[in-house]
């Protein structure tokens, strides 16, 4: 005889699931203003130089020749040149004024002393605008706007059954908790503000919310099957225990490809696909717990405060019809 699976309580606790991510998101905005927010030269401006180089570097090593011959933050990114399919690295400088050309002349000296055996060539030097940028930084914006009312639409008509409009709102309102906590990780990791950013946030989107509509479907079907033998909030509580393993199954799964990449970056110290796998397993976290967590619950919270106005509405309205009578 297998024994009975125990249903969770998660609607239950749903006040301390509240008050975590409220905190969470208040820290967030208390180290935005303290330590500030590395944004970079993509939406703020600055310089990008591009030096060809042989045999192998480490972007670690190149951003402390940086900082000890010009005293000047940066970014390095290592790549190659499809022309002559040379091997190219990228210092990325945020600056609006830009590189005068001594502080290039010393740098190109730096990494010559430094990396002798690498032959550094200076390749191109390219002042960025941070007009075009912040284009793309608000089409982007606009594009996950977009993506939310696209996603309360659409579960407004599969769910109308379970009254679909205020599912497709909570789930958005999770998706917002996602975008919080991705944040939250560039923030505190001191990872710059750039492309990386959007690609993590437009990825979690589809990832959190499909979760969210895995749930959703199950409220659905098991509300069909019992009817109203069980209360909404127990109903819930069934069909989060009965999906949560395979939402976290399947992360796990995710996770441990991007952790493995990221363990590949910190060993090759590549950064720049580090800024994007490290968010993206913070954010598929985040999308299991609030799919699970935030989004069901919030909408228990809303169809009981509905029951109990239309409730207390119907009850006034006898009582006014009585009184009309005497």
């Amino acid at each position: 005889m297998s024994k009975e699976k125990k249903t969770l309580n998660v609607v239950g606790h749903s006040k301390l699931f509240y008050s975590i991510s409220c905190a969470l998101i208040a820290i967030f905005i208390i180290l935005t203003f303290v330590i500030g927010l590395n944004v970079a030269i993509e939406f703020k401006g600055g310089t990008v130089l591009t030096y060809t180089y042989e045999g192998d570097i480490k972007t670690s090593d190149v951003s402390n020749t940086v900082s000890d011959s010009i005293g000047d933050k940066c970014t390095v990114t290592l790549g190659e040149n499809t022309g002559n399919a040379g091997k190219t690295v990228e210092i990325k400088f945020s600056s609006t004024k830009g590189i005068s050309d001594d502080k290039q002349n010393t740098l190109k000296t730096a990494l010559e002393k430094d990396f002798p055996d690498n032959n550094i060539e200076v390749y191109e030097s390219n002042d960025v605008a941070a007009s075009s940028g912040m284009n793309f930084f608000f089409k982007c914006l606009a594009a996950c706007a977009l993506a939310m009312v696209i996603t309360i639409i659409y579960i407004g008509f599969r769910f109308k059954k379970i009254g679909g409009i205020s599912a497709g709102v909570f789930s958005v309102v999770a998706l917002a908790h996602d975008m919080c906590m991705v944040y939250g990780c560039f923030v505190i990791c001191r990872f710059d503000i750039n492309a990386n950013f959007m690609a993590v946030l437009l990825t979690i989107l589809g990832y959190s919310i499909n979760a969210t509509i895995i749930i959703y479907d199950r409220i659905r079907e098991n509300e069909n099957l019992l009817g109203n033998k069980m209360e909404l909030e127990d109903l819930v509580n069934l069909s989060i225990t009965q999906t949560m393993g395979r939402s976290i199954h399947t992360t796990v799964t995710t996770v441990l490809a991007m952790a493995t990449v990221c363990i590949v970056c910190i060993i090759c110290g590549v950064t720049s696909i580090l800024s994007f796998a490290f968010p993206l397993i913070i954010g598929m976290i985040s999308g299991v717990y609030s799919s699970n967590c935030i989004a069901p619950t919030l909408w228990v919270h809303w169809k009981k405060h509905q029951a109990k106005k239309s409730h207390s509405g119907s009850k006034t309205g006898s009582t006014k019809k009585k009184a009309s009578r005497r």
